[in-house]
Order: structure tokens, then C-alpha cells, then sequence
């Protein structure tokens, strides 16, 4: 029973903490903007004039309001501890590439590459998870490939490794990293960046308001998305084909170039930035609820600390 205690007395514990609860706080806000960042993004409404609200009523009209928060289960449950393993890879990178420098905060170098490495690092976790919540999310009422009624992300899981083995649940781990390394770096350095510039010195005190965590955090979301988003689209559609897609040539895209190459062929340049303003308006709000989150639980936890420490003197 003491471990707990002394864990979260210690910079790790309270980074790790702090991260898993961001983490929360970034899903349940932004969730059901995914799901339609996520229809938006398939080729069936490539001949369609969908705009995101259009898409929206429609789903809450046909599916009602509950299928976009569909395959919510399975990044609740694993953001939580991703975005912890983030949030502690990223601190722990972050003063490694500026160890010289302990007592000011990690240069903005340091703080870039730190993101990119924390990117790649946490791809190997997140890559599974997304290709079973896009799996989830492209459940439609009467899907034949999924059978009259909507499964959950361990049956839809399980149903992935038995059709696809491990490879197929791995589909798009490559994609993945590139998307997510640069982003991870873009999006590191933003927020420090923006934070400093609206609260100036607070990257060395520790003390901003909740109005420049808010608006840092959601730059930074959007700023990361921006940069990555046409790999996303790609992304996307690779881990959307299941065995129901393959023909006698194997899967509709057997690789990031064709997946790139056909999606542009077939509908124009304009593809790779489909949904691009439901992502980034998630992202701004999302990415604000993490950091403020993970800000406040940090201070939280330094101010419990803090009270142990006096009690035991």
C-alpha cells in the first residue's frame, strides 16, 4: 500500500498520472468530432458533397446519438494509460537531450525532438488501438461484414486477430509513425512555444492561467493535426479495409504509395484534407482539455506533496 503514495511523490509518478488523466479529459470532449473526422475521411462519400454538420444529422437522425460516441471503450480505457506513457516518455526525453541544463526548462531543440521520439515510441500502442476504433466508428446499421448488431471493441478485436491475424491488427503501424513522430515534435514545441509567448516566464515558474493552457493546448492540437493530416487520411483508409475489401489482387491498397497515388487519381488532391475543419476544431478542443488537465493534476499533486512533507516534519 505504500508504493502508491511514493510514487506519486516522485516527478515520474506525477507526470504519469497527471498524462493519463489529460488523457481522459481529451477523449470525452472531443470524441464524437472523431467519429465524424473518421466517416468524412472514406472513399463512400468521395462523390458526395458531405459537409460535417449534413454528415452529423444524419448519423443522429439514422443511428441516433450514441453511435458517435461508438468505440468510445476501447481509447478510454487506452489513451488514459497512452497518454500518461506520453506525457512521461516526453518529460524524460525532453531533459535527456538538454542534460546540461538542469535548472532552467529544456530548450525548444531539445523540446522538438523529445515530441518526435515520443511520437514514434508511442505509435507501436496507439496503432492497434486506432485500427479498432475506426473498425468501430465505420459500424453502420445492417453492415454485413459486422452482422446485424454493433460488437465492442474486444469482440471487434478478437475478430481481427482470428480473420487477419497479427499483421492485420498491426495494419498501418508504418503510416502511423510518420504520422505521429513529426506531429508529436510540431506539437510539443507549439505549446511550450505559445505558452511562453502568452504567459511570459511561465515555463520556469510553472504558474499560468487556465486561459493560456487552454488556448496553448488547442494551438498546439491544431498545429500538429494540420501538419500531419493528408497522412492521416491515408492512414485511415488503409486500417478501414478489412477482408471484406480483398479481391484477387489482395487488399484495395496494398501500401501507403498506392493508398496515396489512388485516392488523389480517383478523387483529386482536395481528398487529403477532407474533414480537416472537424479535426482541427477537435483538436483545439481536445488538446486544450489535456494540457489543462495534465497542468492542474501536476499541481494537484505537487500541492499534496507538499502538505505530506509538511505534516511529516
Amino acid at each position: 500500500m505504500e508504493f502508491w503514495p511514493e510514487f506519486l511523490a516522485s516527478s515520474w509518478g506525477r507526470e504519469f498520472f497527471a498524462g493519463g488523466v489529460g488523457g481522459m479529459a481529451g477523449v470525452i470532449s472531443g470524441y464524437p468530432l472523431d467519429t465524424l473526422r473518421i466517416r468524412l475521411q472514406q472513399p463512400s462519400l468521395s462523390h458526395r458533397r458531405v459537409t460535417a454538420v449534413g454528415l452529423l444529422r444524419s448519423i443522429v437522425s439514422a443511428e441516433g446519438p450514441a453511435a458517435l460516441y461508438r468505440g468510445m471503450a476501447a481509447p478510454l480505457a487506452s489513451v488514459t494509460f497512452q497518454n500518461a506513457m506520453v506525457f512521461q516518455v516526453y518529460a524524460i526525453l525532453s531533459r535527456a537531450f538538454d542534460s546540461g541544463n538542469r535548472n532552467e526548462p529544456p530548450s525548444y531543440g531539445s523540446v522538438a525532438l523529445a515530441g518526435v521520439g515520443t511520437g514514434a515510441l508511442q505509435s507501436l500502442m496507439l496503432s492497434p488501438v486506432e485500427l479498432v476504433k475506426i473498425r468501430l466508428q465505420l459500424q453502420t446499421v445492417g453492415n454485413k461484414h459486422y452482422g446485424k448488431d454493433h460488437i465492442g471493441p474486444v469482440c471487434m478485436a478478437k475478430n481481427i486477430l482470428r480473420m487477419e491475424g497479427l499483421r492485420g491488427i498491426y495494419r498501418g503501424l508504418s503510416i502511423t509513425v510518420l504520422r505521429d513522430a513529426p506531429a508529436h515534435g510540431v506539437y510539443f514545441l507549439t505549446y511550450e512555444f505559445a505558452r511562453e509567448h502568452l504567459h511570459p516566464g511561465c515555463r520556469k515558474t510553472g504558474q499560468e492561467t487556465l486561459g493560456t493552457m487552454l488556448v496553448a493546448g488547442g494551438l498546439a492540437g491544431v498545429a500538429s493535426w494540420v501538419c500531419c493530416y493528408p497522412l492521416d487520411v491515408v492512414k485511415s483508409r488503409i486500417q478501414a479495409q478489412t477482408n471484406s475489401h480483398v479481391n484477387k489482387a489482395g487488399l484495395k491498397y496494398s501500401g501507403i504509395i498506392d493508398c496515396f497515388r489512388r485516392s488523389v487519381r480517383e478523387e483529386g488532391f482536395p481528398v487529403l484534407w477532407r474533414g480537416l475543419g472537424t479535426a482541427v476544431a477537435r483538436a483545439f478542443v481536445v488538446n486544450g482539455a489535456i494540457f489543462s488537465a495534465y497542468e492542474l493534476a501536476l499541481r494537484f499533486l505537487g500541492s499534496n506533496n507538499q502538505r505530506v512533507v509538511m505534516e511529516e516534519n
